[in-house]
Formats: structure tokens, C-alpha cells, sequence
């Protein structure tokens, strides 16, 4: 009888701990969305954000669009855009940051930034930096922890930075001169590329067979040591003397083309280089108009140019 009664106690005492460990496992399961909060929030807080030092082409320019930011824990999608534009604007090669556990779209929003299919976010964003912050490839990685690393392929190369700067100094010293003001000298280069340069129609013929190109006709380069460019090439090399002037601007892009804006007197006016050196079948003759030079977006829109139909609500400037 006394053994029954200790096998029993023994029993009862198994019951409660099962009993106990079941009422644990229950407030567990309801509290677990609170207990994982607790422990990603535990976790992410942890995360330090490395800031590199910005390069020499930060412009550090806000627009309606986007913003240069300095806090780098994204809470939505335009919080998440501004930290691209800022890794871009200021020269980040390699960069990391983390999504915070509150923005549970974050990753899926990444995704949608970085989608190889639909470029024209990314492409947006590298319109409104230095040509020479601007990217050839941006290679992002993820996990499903909300890490984050953007990695940058530059279109410029160091090289190329070096003799492209060599180059535009040797050329304000020859048509530079101190009395001249922002826009004697905007339309000084702007004659002087375009005389100096054609458009590269076999560009995309080469391009289209898999052929490398004869000239760097899609970077500033082309303008400047090759006399060929197509309108990347001739927006690149206008914009970097914008930027040597100190001047609000950037690239404006439509489906198929891309130009200049400027800021200029408190206005932003449109200025294409491409549109302003038409091809001629004569290859002796050099055509040089300025039908497309700092005009405002309602001339730009009278011309009525399928080139020319740009998304407004990423260049919201251009009214």
C-alpha cells in the first residue's frame, strides 16, 4: 500500500510538471510574435551602420523626388530611395545597412529598388549625382534577416576620372575668361562640344551585334578625346561642367533619350546637346542649333518629341 502510494505521488508529480510546462508552452505561443519583436529588436539594435567617407563628387543636393539622408534605418520606401541616392551621391562603393524589424516590407522593397527588370527607379537615382558617382551595374544583396549590402560599379573608372579632369582644366583655360558669367560659359561648351563632336550612329549597331564599341561614345570620354558620342555622352560631359560651375543640375531621362536641366536664375530649363547636333548625311557638314538650349518645359513640350516625354513625378523640378 505505502509503495502504491509513493508510485502514485510520483505519478501526480509528473502530471504537474507536464501540466506546467503545457501552460509555459501555451503563453509562449501567444506571446511569441511579442517574444520575436523583442529579440529582433534586441538583435538589430546591435547592427552598426559604417559610414564611409564621401568622395569629391558628393553633391549633396535635395530634390522633390529624393533626399540626401543621414539616418540610414529605413521606416518606408521613400526613407529606403533616399539612403540609395545617398550611397550613390556621395560615393559609397560598398555599403551596409540594415531594415528594422517595425518595416516589414523593407526587403520586398529593396526587391522592388533594385529590380534588373524595371531600371527606371535606379536610373532615376543616378541621373542626380555626378556623373563620376554615377554606376554602370548596382549589385545588391539581402537576407531574409534584413540585411542589406549595396555594392557599386562605377561608369567612370579612376583612370578615366584623371584624364577627363586634366582634360575640361586645359579647356576653361582656353575658353574660360573672367568676365564671362554662368551661361556665357554654359553656351561657350555647348558650341564647343557639339562642334567638336558627331553622333555616334553606329553606336548601337555595334552594341545590338554584341560588338564592343568603336568609341566610349556612352561616357564623357567620347566628347572629349573621341569627337563621337551618343546622348548619354554628350549629357555627361555638360553636366560635369555644370557641376564645375557650381550649378543645380541633372540628367533628365525618357524611354529612349537623355539631357541636362539646370537651375538658373531660381528656374529649371532643359538644355540637350543631342538634339542640338542633328545628324546630316553630309559628314563634311557640322550642324549646330540652339532650338534646344535652356528652354523651359512648356517649349520643350510645344515641340512635341517622343525623345523628349519624360516621367514627371520622379523630375517633379520640370514643371
Amino acid at each position: 500500500m505505502q509503495i502504491d502510494m509513493i508510485i502514485l505521488g510520483d505519478i501526480m508529480k509528473r502530471l504537474f510538471t507536464i501540466v506546467i510546462c503545457l501552460i509555459i508552452l501555451g503563453a509562449s505561443v501567444v506571446k511569441l510574435p511579442e517574444i520575436t519583436e523583442t529579440i529582433n529588436s534586441y538583435f538589430y539594435a546591435s547592427q552598426t551602420v559604417v559610414l564611409p567617407e564621401k568622395n569629391n563628387y558628393a553633391k549633396n543636393q535635395e530634390y522633390e523626388f529624393v533626399k540626401v539622408t543621414d539616418d540610414f534605418v529605413p521606416y518606408n520606401f521613400q526613407e529606403l530611395l533616399n539612403i540609395f541616392y545617398t550611397i550613390l551621391d556621395r560615393g559609397y562603393q560598398n555599403f551596409t545597412f540594415y531594415c528594422p524589424v517595425e518595416y516589414q516590407d523593407c526587403v520586398n522593397d529593396v526587391i522592388k529598388i533594385s529590380d534588373k527588370n524595371n531600371k527606371e527607379v535606379l536610373t532615376t537615382l543616378g541621373n542626380y549625382v555626378s556623373p563620376f558617382n554615377n554606376f554602370t551595374l548596382l549589385k545588391v544583396k539581402y537576407d531574409s534577416a534584413g540585411e542589406i549590402t549595396v555594392n557599386v560599379d562605377y561608369t567612370y573608372t579612376d583612370e578615366d576620372i584623371i584624364v577627363i579632369n586634366k582634360k575640361l582644366d586645359e579647356l576653361w583655360s582656353e575658353i574660360v575668361t573672367p568676365e564671362m558669367k554662368d551661361e556665357d560659359i554654359i553656351y561657350a561648351f555647348h558650341d564647343y562640344f557639339i562642334n567638336t563632336t558627331r553622333y555616334d550612329e553606329l553606336y548601337e549597331e555595334e552594341i545590338k551585334k554584341g560588338l564592343e564599341s568603336t568609341h566610349k561614345s556612352f561616357k564623357a570620354n567620347g566628347v572629349l578625346f573621341e569627337g563621337y558620342a551618343i546622348c548619354s555622352g554628350y549629357t555627361d560631359a555638360m553636366a560635369l561642367v555644370l557641376d564645375r560651375l557650381g550649378l543645380n543640375n541633372f540628367k533628365v531621362a525618357s524611354t529612349t533619350h537623355v539631357w541636362n536641366a539646370v537651375k538658373l536664375n531660381n528656374q529649371w530649363l532643359h538644355l540637350d546637346l543631342t538634339w542640338d547636333d542633328p545628324v546630316s548625311q553630309d559628314t563634311q557638314k557640322d550642324n549646330l542649333l540652339h532650338k534646344f538650349y535652356l528652354i523651359n518645359t512648356p517649349t520643350l513640350e510645344e515641340f512635341d518629341i517622343v525623345d523628349h516625354a519624360f516621367n514627371k513625378s520622379f523630375y517633379i523640378e520640370l514643371k
